[in-house]
């Protein structure tokens, strides 16, 4: 094959399995990793508690899915847990998702422990001595402030997930790789439909990085609004009083 002979017009009659791979890969990524907040919350909680019986199961989770791969894991859930808890196979989304899920859950316990661990303790006794519960202390007072420190390494975790969505297509998952496999096999072209496949990637990373500065900015300590939205509230604010 020459190097410079790219023919495109080939991806384009697949344009049609590129998008349908592009929306799983975005269904797999935003489903996986809001669940993986959820679970890496209680987790990383969990790795703060001084009950034993809370720390010791948490640790183990986090140890665990931390230190094997994430494909080893996509492949017990779908060949191995899943059929054992309900008898057949759900499909490679939901063995996707939980995969992702489960996985991202121990990276986000450790980045919301780290951001908790990161405040100074003077806070939680400033508030304890105000006469406030821990769960409240922890919760206005503590998690706020932890949560500025925890966006940068979450959007990392979020742009990681998403290429890692791409082991989905070991188990048959049609998302954006496993598209660019099967139109490299059917054209036997590999450089279109691949190179097709990173730039798509590419395309999500960047939309996906906007993003998370956008929101890093909005919740930095240094953020002021522009001159626009001042006279936007302050007219708000006189309209209201």
């Amino acid at each position: 094959m020459d190097f410079l002979d790219f023919r495109f017009d080939a991806i384009w009659s697949y344009r049609e399995l590129f998008i349908r791979g592009l929306w799983i890969t975005l269904g797999l990524t935003v489903v996986g990793y809001a669940g993986g907040i959820i679970l890496g919350l209680f987790v990383g909680l969990g790795k703060l508690s001084k009950r034993k019986w809370v720390y010791y199961p948490a640790k183990y989770y986090v140890d665990f899915f931390r230190g094997t791969p994430l494909l080893v894991q996509l492949l017990l859930i779908h060949t191995a847990l899943i059929p054992s808890i309900v008898g057949h196979s759900l499909g490679f989304f939901v063995s996707g998702v939980v995969a992702l899920m489960l996985n991202s859950a121990a990276y986000n316990a450790e980045i919301i422990r780290a951001g908790i661990n990161s405040i100074e303790t003077g806070q939680m006794e400033a508030a304890r001595s105000l006469g406030m519960p821990h769960k409240t202390a922890m919760r206005l007072i503590i998690l706020p402030q932890a949560l500025r420190r925890m966006i940068p390494p979450f959007g990392n975790e979020l742009i990681a997930l998403m290429k890692d969505s791409s082991l989905v297509s070991m188990i048959a998952g049609s998302e954006l790789l496993y598209a660019g496999k099967v139109v490299a096999g059917a054209t036997l072209r590999p450089w279109e439909p691949y190179l097709t496949v990173a730039v798509l990637y590419l395309l999500l990373t960047f939309i996906f990085g906007k993003l998370i500065s956008y929101v890093e900015k909005r919740f930095s300590n240094s953020y002021v609004p522009s001159p626009r939205k001042q006279r936007l509230s302050f007219g708000r604010t006189q309209a209201g009083g």
